[in-house]
């Protein structure tokens, strides 16, 4: 049931630092209008929108810009900007696939942002389904602490999680499940006394291409970094893994 994940590990450890970019603010505000938008605007009965809100809180936005997103997506302050989510899907360089998520007001812009990322750096921008048959979205958990393995193991299965893996900095380790039964998993492991630091739905590969050339590594991790820094994106999702005398190359 067990996993561990260097090249995850590593993309948690670059999420932090990209966390600081002024974008931030943008995309945790996009992600509380349109979970607004889709179920409540109250989050004690929202659960996305109660974990978008959280992510936000912890990123340190502010209440106002909160409040603000939340009364925008349940149509509140007028019709304003019709966001709305979407799923681009391709290939990057050495036929690593990739999922980017995106909120957007303007599929015609972004779709171009989006192509016009992977033809500079080698990828190949497909038809929605091209890639996600090769991962199964599923709800994940972020616990942190020191944990004992076979207590989680033992708490784990029985709230009903499918698997979990390690995490080395900071120390905890990540609990997979279905996404339908993610809120009940979150109250059940909190129960049980461990520090939940995150939640969120996410694309897991059922399948991982090794990386091990560094003339594939760095456009590959150049295109994601293209995705991630464009307004609209909100994750981007591979199923590769890098080697570890890449890594060791690469400097992480």
């Amino acid at each position: 049931m067990a996993g561990h994940s260097k090249w995850a590990n590593i993309k948690r450890q670059k999420a932090r630092v990209d966390a600081v970019r002024g974008a931030t603010f943008a995309r945790l505000s996009r992600a509380i209008v349109v979970a607004a938008k889709h179920g409540l605007p109250d989050p004690a009965g929202n659960f996305q929108l109660r974990t978008a809100i959280e992510k936000a809180k912890a990123a340190g936005v502010p209440n106002d810009n909160i409040d603000r997103a939340i009364a925008k997506g349940a149509g509140k302050l007028g019709s304003g900007e019709a966001w709305e989510e979407i799923r681009y899907e391709g290939y990057g360089p050495g036929g690593a696939a990739l999922i980017i998520e995106a909120f957007t007001d303007n599929r015609v812009r972004t779709a171009a942002d989006v192509r016009a990322a992977f033809n500079k750096y080698g990828g190949n921008l497909g038809e929605t389904g091209c890639v996600s048959w090769l991962f199964s979205l599923k709800g994940v958990l972020a616990l942190r602490g020191h944990l004992e393995e076979e207590r989680l193991l033992e708490d784990a299965l029985a709230a009903g999680a499918e698997s979990y893996e390690w995490l080395d900095d900071p120390p905890g380790a990540e609990v997979f499940g279905e996404v339908t039964e993610l809120e009940t998993l979150s109250r059940f492991l909190q129960t049980q006394g461990y520090d939940i630091a995150d939640t969120e739905w996410r694309w897991i590969p059922s399948t991982r291409v090794l990386v091990n050339e560094v003339a594939v590594a760095k456009p590959l991790l150049r295109l994601i970094d293209a995705l991630e820094v464009l307004d609209d994106v909100q994750n981007v999702t591979g199923n590769f893994d890098l080697a570890d005398e890449i890594l060791e190359e690469l400097g992480f």
